[in-house]
């Protein structure tokens, strides 16, 4: 983390305008164009927010499954290291690929600058081999965790044409697609958004391709 880093958030109190909910919440729509607009985002120092639960850093979550030749969807997850990430996090599984949306992403704050940050943060941690279609598919709130009461998750999920995805961090390690039973089987190495998001999945979530 550069210590001048400003990174995109939004009052905690437009979210409980909005409705606060705690875990996965599918309602796009009613959420992402107020999240996105540039009257309610700001630009704020990341060390300022870190600790500061009246804001919410937004946080892209970018998930990714690939289908196999038996038609069996699989996951890609991921242990953290011990390197720049979250320190909070270190050493969790996680099936979540992302990270803060920054100033230099667009001066504007908006859906340009957000989408151009999940781009650059899918880009930074992964290389992908082959075409994929993405799609915004909910929320994730937490606020019972410390980590949780300063974040709030936009889960993205990207289809992949091939399972050819590499790191290109050296603190994502142990990477590999696996299948939602394989996953849960081990869900309590999971951070906590990678939790929620499985059991969403486990649940009926995220229709199939």
């Amino acid at each position: 983390m550069a210590a001048d880093e400003e990174v995109l958030v939004v009052p905690r109190s437009l979210l409980e305008g909005l409705g606060v909910f705690q875990g996965f919440c599918g309602e796009v729509d009613r959420y992402l164009p107020a999240l996105l607009d540039p009257a309610n985002t700001s630009w704020r120092p990341r060390a300022s927010v870190e600790e500061d639960p009246s804001f919410k850093q937004l946080i892209p979550y970018c998930v990714l499954r690939w289908v196999d030749a038996e038609g069996l969807p699989r996951y890609f997850a991921y242990t953290r290291g011990g390197g720049q990430h979250e320190a909070r996090l270190r050493r969790k599984r996680s099936v979540g690929i992302g990270g803060h949306i920054s100033s230099t992403d667009g001066m504007h704050g908006d859906d340009r600058s957000y989408a151009s940050g999940m781009r650059r943060e899918l880009d930074e941690e992964v290389a992908l081999g082959g075409g994929y279609r993405e799609r915004c598919v909910g929320l994730i709130n937490d606020d019972a965790t410390a980590v949780g009461s300063v974040h709030l998750g936009i889960v993205h999920l990207l289809d992949l044409e091939v399972a050819q995805v590499e790191s290109r961090e050296d603190d994502l390690v142990e990477c590999g697609f696996d299948t939602l039973e394989a996953l849960l089987a081990d869900r309590e190495r999971f951070e906590t958004w990678s939790q929620i998001a499985l059991d969403h999945i486990a649940a009926g979530g995220f229709a199939a391709p």
